[in-house]
């Protein structure tokens, strides 16, 4: 999922949807300095264009992200160019220091795969933050709130595009299937359409924080966030 297309037209469609990555990076950072006051450097896992890690760093001293899509990271550091932006796998990927926060927004942990995967995901997480450092995840919806056959669209005129999303979300074992068709018309370009289809893991309640504490992160859910999803908080032991 995100190929070159879909990473061209991502942030302007969210953004004409209302999304707002300004608001939602100081609500993050409040969240963390609440439990680490001197926070000077932060980690966005799974950073897509680094539409928040540029905001991060506005309120952050030092910032880094690191993505999986080679097209999004593309993307990013043409758009960003003054970012430390780093394509990996966030089930494997090493940046050889620590942080003292790190962050994985937009649900983008329901990409881990399976339990293992997030298992692997909350290693690393845990190994890039220093002893008091603070995560914040953004989970995908849990088994028991995902509702099988859901159907979403939306139609954004923005940077001169009219951009149209329709989506259909099925489970499929213990993952949603999702399958997005987008068009996107201009007039340099005409009108073009593609299709993107994607797993994103269902995982309880329990099993996210079982991985976080096997990471050596103490973790609670709070209720809310920027998608009505929830965070995952934790502190680094």
């Amino acid at each position: 999922m995100y190929g070159d297309e879909f990473s061209e037209i991502y942030v302007s469609y969210y953004e004409g949807k209302g999304k707002d990555y300004d608001a939602e990076a100081e609500e993050m950072v409040s969240l963390i300095r609440g439990r680490k006051a001197d926070t000077a450097s932060l980690l966005d896992v799974a950073c897509g264009t680094g539409e928040h890690l540029n905001r991060f760093g506005q309120l952050v001293e030092h910032v880094a992200g690191v993505e999986l899509s080679e097209s999004m990271v593309a993307v990013g550091r043409d758009r960003f160019p003054h970012l430390s932006l780093h394509q990996g796998d966030m089930r494997d990927f090493d940046l050889g220091r620590t942080f003292d926060a790190v962050t994985c927004m937009f649900s983008s942990i329901g990409h881990s795969g399976d339990v293992e995967g997030l298992q692997s995901t909350a290693k690393r997480i845990g190994e890039h933050l220093v002893p008091g450092g603070v995560m914040v995840v953004e989970p995908w919806w849990s088994p028991e709130e995902f509702i099988d056959g859901y159907v979403a669209g939306g139609v954004v005129e923005r940077d001169g595009r009219t951009i149209a999303r329709v989506s259909h979300s099925e489970r499929v074992g213990d993952a949603t299937k999702i399958t997005v068709h987008m068009a996107v018309a201009d007039a340099e370009r005409g009108l073009r359409h593609f299709t993107e289809v994607g797993l994103l893991a269902l995982f309880t309640r329990e099993q996210y924080l079982t991985a976080f504490d096997q990471a050596g992160i103490d973790a609670e859910y709070v209720t809310g966030g920027p998608l009505g999803r929830g965070l995952y908080v934790g502190t680094r032991r």
